[in-house]
């Protein structure tokens, strides 16, 4: 009897198991996957809101990419606060996301990569997506950037006509040994001097992505000196709301930073992180996705600035703006030709641009108008 039972019991479990397989498809590389099977998790350095606007800008990249792909609710996995620099807390929120059935992970931040790259090769069957990082492997992992110093450009065009005392601020969250943030900078600085060579801009460094009093700060310091335009790249709107107390103007960050500023907010950089995420659930869902680095910009509609306001813009933006973008349209790239460094050196060759790799994975140099603190 209680072996008949015993067989009974060990049936009804082979069958469930095999119904659950049957439900729950494994991805493979270079094979279609069905939306309705993909479960995202999404990791976070901070909450997402607007006090880090940086994780708010990607979330609603998430919420872009669930209106495009069909991709409900119930199908993605939410993991905030998860501190970037704690190994064990990244790990434990990525094996949290797979338990509960993830098959997509999106680590969005740099900080996460070389937990990343591990779990990429003990998970196979995972696709693993890790935000403006350098590594990626031949089979599940890749790392995903925008192409932000193109409309870091345009954003420095908008400042070198607003500014009247010729001094620009900007609070960077990392100083020359971190290639997103120089380059970004950089490209800022080329934008400022295409139409105010007069002009300088100064930088104030805070060491922290998230720092809402160290921005508060560095802001302060900037407008202290003369500065009558504050710029960033740190991710609360701090600057930008101790440049309006300060009654001088800003350029905001990640998203239209108007909202928390509106009398300083002439324009903001706008990261359009729903193009990736779209273009990844897409890929994955038609058998497309491949691994190794992906880069968007300008022209696949993933970075851009909010268009500068009326009543803060100098006479004539907008056309500067737009002789500008022409130019992109026409294969401009900001790092084109020769380069000269505010330590006298030179950087890239003529008739050439730096690549993409480079430019946001290579660059610890300053441009020829950065004045550092």
């Amino acid at each position: 009897m209680f072996t008949r039972y015993l067989f009974f019991i060990c049936l009804v479990l082979y069958v469930f198991a095999g119904c659950s397989q049957e439900e729950s498809p494994v991805w493979e590389l270079g094979m279609p996957f069905p939306k309705e099977n993909i479960i995202i998790g999404i990791i976070y350095p901070n909450n997402v809101d607007r006090n880090s606007v940086y994780d708010y800008s990607h979330h609603l990249g998430i919420l872009e990419m669930q209106r495009v792909s069909g991709i409900r609710d119930d199908q993605i996995i939410i993991k905030t606060n998860v501190f970037d620099r704690d190994p064990v807390a990244v790990e434990g929120a990525i094996r949290d996301s797979i338990a509960n059935g993830a098959n997509i992970i999106i680590a969005a931040s740099f900080g996460y990569m070389d937990v990343c790259v591990r779990m990429a090769e003990e998970f196979p069957s995972v696709v693993f997506a890790h935000a403006t990082g350098t590594q990626f492997n031949d089979s599940n992992l890749i790392n995903y950037s925008l192409r932000n110093y193109q409309a870091r450009y345009l954003s420095g065009i908008v400042a070198g006509l607003r500014t009247e005392s010729n001094k620009i601020g900007y609070v960077a969250a990392w100083g020359r040994e971190n290639s997103e943030v120089s380059a970004g900078l950089n490209a800022f600085a080329m934008g400022v001097e295409s139409v105010n060579p007069n002009a300088e801009v100064y930088v104030a460094i805070t060491y922290s992505w998230f720092d809402l009093m160290g921005e508060t700060n560095a802001a302060n310091q900037l407008i202290s000196m003369g500065c009558d335009v504050i710029a960033q790249h740190t991710n609360t709107p701090m600057p930008q709301i101790a440049a309006e107390r300060a009654g001088v103007w800003g350029i905001g960050f990640n998203s239209d930073m108007s909202i928390d500023a509106p009398d300083a907010v002439i324009s903001s950089v706008i990261l359009q992180w729903g193009a990736v995420y779209t273009w990844l659930v897409e890929s994955i869902a038609d058998g497309t996705f491949s691994p190794g680095p992906k880069y968007l910009g300008l022209a696949e509609g993933a970075v851009d600035i909010s268009p500068p306001r009326e009543n803060l813009a100098a006479i004539g933006t907008n056309e500067a703006l737009e002789a500008a973008r022409q130019r992109f349209r026409e294969g401009f790239n900001v790092f084109d030709g020769v380069i000269e460094t505010n330590d006298g050196g030179r950087v890239g060759e003529a008739g050439s641009t730096l690549p993409d790799h480079v430019i946001l994975g290579g660059i610890n140099w300053y441009y020829r108008n950065i004045i550092e603190l």
